[in-house]
């Protein structure tokens, strides 16, 4: 009888999407086929590293990341990270077990590293010609001008965090007295902040994942917002969002947004289930950010994409688990 393979489902961060990681998990606990492999999952906090079943606990050694239950000593042959945010978005988790030799289901260090960094990577973008909004940087030690931020960016603007997600420190200004406020609010999830055009459109979300064998591009979330923008709480309360997969696109228009994304996960040489946001604006598409360890609570957008494309998810994940095991040994 083959062995069942040990995951660690790694949860949890520093950062304010704690929360958000851990429903997650929960839902990825729920997809993962367990005939084939044993879920272990594994917290990860500034405080702790452990191994949590119910109420008990086990250590993880740093060392190896392996961890003793009892007189048993248990390795993982792959990790799937889920956290949003620092240190399983930016690359730190991913130097950590590609020097402890654990296969990740991510995005590698550098891809990771970018993507994290809205502005570079939105920067980044623009030279392969894909269309993102104006923006400026402006980091904690450097003094700001608001009228000559305005002039680039024009108004409304949305002031956000540089590196972060779920919609934490976000605020969409509608005049410069607003400006210093919300920028005040975005420095306390990080230490740059982008303020960035506001661009009034369609707004979509693809998700998509790439393997030796096989390139899957998922159907368009047409995502619809009750309140002013997509924020914390519209993404996390049901009522205040309208959500429709797949998206009420044009074939033309669905097909350029595939394309492009597709496009955009090798330009960045990305891996597993990445999703990639946009804005259409008069027939133009406008990249937003790409996420690289994309939320996957039950309603989360990739869960929905992969149903309405009658994907079987435990498959799915199974194929992704393998191939960065297989990634791992070329």
């Amino acid at each position: 009888m083959r062995r069942k393979k040990n995951i660690a489902l790694i949860y949890g961060g520093y950062s304010s999407e704690e929360i958000i990681s851990r429903k997650s998990a929960e839902g990825i606990l729920s997809f993962i086929e367990k005939d084939k492999y044993n879920v272990i999952p594994v917290l990860i906090t500034k405080d702790r590293w452990v191994v949590t079943e119910g109420e008990e606990e086990w250590e993880i050694n740093k060392n190896l990341f392996n961890f003793k239950k009892g007189k048993k000593e248990i390795f993982f042959d792959c990790a799937y990270i889920t956290i949003h945010g620092s240190p399983g978005e930016n690359g730190f988790l991913q130097g950590y077990l590609e020097m402890a030799g654990v296969p990740y289901t991510t995005c590698n260090v550098l891809t990771s590293s970018l993507t994290f960094n809205k502005y570079v990577c939105n920067n980044y973008l623009k030279n392969f010609n894909v269309n993102v909004a104006e923006a400026v940087l402006i980091t904690d030690n450097k003094e700001f001008c608001s009228k000559e931020i305005v002039a680039k960016t024009g108004l409304p603007c949305f002031v956000k965090p540089n590196a972060g997600g779920s919609s934490f420190g976000i605020s969409k200004v509608h005049n410069i007295e607003q400006l210093k406020w919300a920028i005040e609010k975005a420095f306390k999830e990080s230490n740059q902040i982008v303020v960035e055009e506001f661009i009034e459109g369609k707004e979509v979300t693809c998700g998509l994942y790439k393997t030796a064998e096989k390139c899957e591009i998922l159907p368009l979330t047409e995502i619809i917002s009750k309140n002013e923008f997509f924020d914390f709480e519209a993404k996390y309360t049901p009522e205040k969002v309208t959500e429709i997969t797949p998206a009420r696109l044009n074939k033309e228009i669905t097909n350029s947004i595939m394309s492009i994304s597709s496009n955009i996960y090798d330009i960045l040489q990305c891996r597993g289930i990445i999703r990639i946001d946009y804005i259409i604006k008069n027939n133009t598409i406008y990249m937003l950010e790409v996420n690289t360890t994309p939320g996957m609570t039950k309603t989360s957008f990739i869960p929905q994409q992969i149903k309405a494309k009658n994907l079987n998810i435990g498959n799915l994940f199974s194929e992704i688990i393998e191939d960065s095991i297989k990634n791992s040994k070329e």
